[in-house]
């Protein structure tokens, strides 16, 4: 029953959604922005609250006469002001409504969600409470109404037991106090208000408190003019000798004061008892969704990502720091398309003209309505790169070629116009063919070389690219280039000793790491194992031989998992991580760079994170995700690099 609510609901937003859509577009729907609105409205209230503070009167016999001061001795100031006050708070409670309403109707309340509804559900009644404290305070016959109808509300509680009402019955038995306290609180209730918001928003990865510009401006437009064509005023004074009986009634703030008169107190008590209790509860009421994690490989960056029960791509993303684009977060405007290049997921609730089924076909997703069934992999273009350095293609020249191993070429390339490229030590850049097609290498120079991008090429068998670099390439060649790309680089925040892991060609990012590192004199321990089947495999084996020799922070372990007799090999044997693990039990106090086969990568992790890597310490290029993981693996890498 709830889950065919739901849908009717969802049905029902989408439909409202799309007509705004037409209306303000989709990267303008105030729809899609009703929390960063709420907050919006909330500081336009306490703006134009301190205000008409600074001329209001704490006393009985002054707050009439200063609250009528204020909207008619200033009418282009405090008059204005007092009605986007008022109009304000009655926009807050209706934007609060309608995102707390979709939050449940497109079951985004549930689960790890829960905190953000319950404290979303505090912040309801706390505006409620400031609103409706609000109106005690101009001291008319709206303000004789509300006091005694709380007055009278309150006293069927035993702790009150009839006392409150008493102090309004004779206009003797009031005094300044009572306004002071009636201050006190429309002060600290709006500040608890902003504390729980921050709160509730801090749980939200990347949440917007601000609406768009436009909108904002909108807003204040339109609460101006509401506030010229119907100015808020003071109702008749206050006049306790007389029941109220005709009043200009707010019904966004007091309509359950309706009911008072025609129910019991205890009655509405209940009521309102009873919602609140159903409303916190609501995340944990069936039907209840079954919990299952899994996890999500996202590229260009290469991290592995842990995607909860009923949680959104874009969130999971976003809470681990990737650089997904997103716009509305409601499947309203494509922002945060991408591709789904494995794995199965739940579509979701969206703008079908955003999304179209040939889209779906070829693979596309919106991250911010989609969840995951399965482990998944997807690719998205990034809003930002590390430092910002812009992403663009390049023109270069083959400068110079060197066979380094019967199937590694080393390819040195020009850029054009002597430009320098931007990058970081252990990023990539993306070879663009003649149809677009890429293939991707590392920059194996460090970032402050001599302006020549050095690569590593290895000959795949039958591979495109590759079987062009060892047949036909020569110097002079053009060749253009998009980057620099990835998250896979060397981390400077840290003191920790590094062991870097390279397989094959996996050498090229390390060696524009160390490289870097030595140039910036880094005084950190490293370590680095290279792990290949032969030796000629070992193409560059006499360099990081050199930099042991020249510097004393670095050591340099070969390993061969293959050793032929006629390599005469006396060194290291097996596999490259066991090695680590001999010589490094405990790596608790250790970063690890691991670059290479994706093979080597997800046999080495479990590993060491069984021997106490961190996964904040562990970075790696590996660019395939595992078929599955573990769910005893609960820990996950840190990738980054290039796919």
């Amino acid at each position: 029953m709830i889950r065919r609510i739901h849908l009717i609901g969802q049905w029902f937003f989408l439909r409202v959604e799309a007509l705004f859509n037409l209306a303000f577009g989709d990267k303008l729907n105030p729809l899609y922005y009703l929390g960063p609105i709420s907050y919006f409205l909330i500081w336009l209230v306490v703006a134009s609250g301190l205000y008409l503070y600074a001329f209001f009167e704490t006393s009985v016999a002054g707050a009439y006469e200063s609250v009528t001061a204020i909207t008619q001795a200033q009418p282009w100031a405090g008059g204005i002001l007092r009605s986007i006050h008022r109009y304000a708070s009655d926009g807050v409670v209706i934007t609060m409504v309608l995102h707390l309403l979709r939050h449940w109707t497109f079951d985004r309340y549930r689960s790890f969600r829960w905190f953000s509804w319950v404290s979303g559900v505090l912040v309801l009644w706390l505006v409620y409470t400031s609103g409706i404290n609000g109106y005690m305070l101009p001291w008319d016959r709206l303000s004789q109404f509300v006091v005694v109808a709380t007055a009278e509300w309150f006293d069927w509680l035993p702790v009150f037991n009839g006392a409150l009402v008493r102090n309004f019955i004779l206009p003797e038995n009031l005094n300044d106090r009572l306004f002071s306290l009636l201050s006190f609180i429309h002060i600290g209730v709006p500040l608890a208000v902003l504390a729980v918001l921050w709160i509730h928003t801090q749980r939200v990865p990347q949440a917007r408190t601000a609406p768009p510009m436009p909108i904002a401006v909108t807003l204040v437009a339109a609460l101006v003019v509401l506030a010229l064509v119907k100015p808020a005023v003071s109702q008749p004074h206050v006049d306790l000798a007389a029941a109220v009986s005709v009043i200009d009634f707010d019904w966004f703030y007091l309509s359950t004061y309706a009911l008072l008169y025609r129910w019991s107190p205890g009655g509405l008590w209940l009521l309102v008892g009873g919602a609140t209790a159903l409303f916190v509860v609501l995340p944990w009421l069936p039907p209840k969704r079954k919990a299952a994690q899994h996890f999500m490989l996202a590229r260009p960056d290469n991290r592995i990502v842990a995607v909860r029960s009923g949680e959104t791509l874009l969130d999971a993303g976003l809470r681990e720091g990737l650089a997904l684009p997103f716009e509305c977060r409601n499947g309203g405007c494509g922002t945060c398309k991408c591709t789904l290049a494995y794995g199965t997921v739940d579509y979701g609730a969206y703008q079908h003209d955003v999304l179209t089924d040939a889209e779906r076909a070829e693979g596309k997703v919106l991250t911010c309505t989609a969840t995951a069934l399965s482990d998944l992999e997807i690719e998205y273009v990034p809003t930002r790169t590390p430092g910002n350095i812009p992403v663009k293609v390049w023109d270069a020249s083959v400068a110079r070629m060197e066979r380094l191993a019967p199937d590694v070429m080393r390819v040195m390339l020009e850029l054009a116009g002597g430009e320098r490229i931007s990058f970081y030590a252990g990023q990539y850049l993306n070879v663009i063919l003649d149809d677009g097609a890429k293939r991707s290498f590392s920059f194996a120079t460090p970032p402050d070389g001599a302006g020549a991008i050095e690569l590593h090429i290895r000959r795949i068998e039958g591979g495109r690219f590759t079987g062009q670099v060892f047949e036909r390439m020569k110097t002079g060649d053009r060749i253009r280039f998009e980057g620099p790309l990835g998250s896979f680089f060397l981390r400077e925040d840290s003191d920790k000793p590094i062991i870097f892991v390279a397989g094959s060609t996996g050498f090229a990012p390390v060696k524009s790491m160390l490289e870097y590192a030595f140039s910036r004199g880094m005084k950190r321990k490293m370590m680095l194992y290279w792990g290949a089947k032969s030796s000629k495999d070992l193409y560059l084996a006499d360099l990081p031989r050199e930099w042991e020799r020249d510097h004393d922070n670095f050591k340099f372990v070969p390993v061969l998992s293959e050793a032929a007799p006629e390599d005469h090999w006396e060194g290291r044997t097996g596999l490259v991580h066991e090695a680590i693990l001999a010589d490094f039990p405990d790596l608790a106090a250790y970063q690890v760079y691991a670059c290479g086969s994706a093979a080597m990568v997800e046999a080495a992790y479990p590993a060491f994170s069984a021997h106490g890597l961190k996964q904040d310490d562990c970075f790696s290029d590996v660019f395939r995700l595992a078929p599955r993981i573990h769910a005893a693996e609960t820990e996950l890498v840190k990738l980054g690099g290039r796919p």
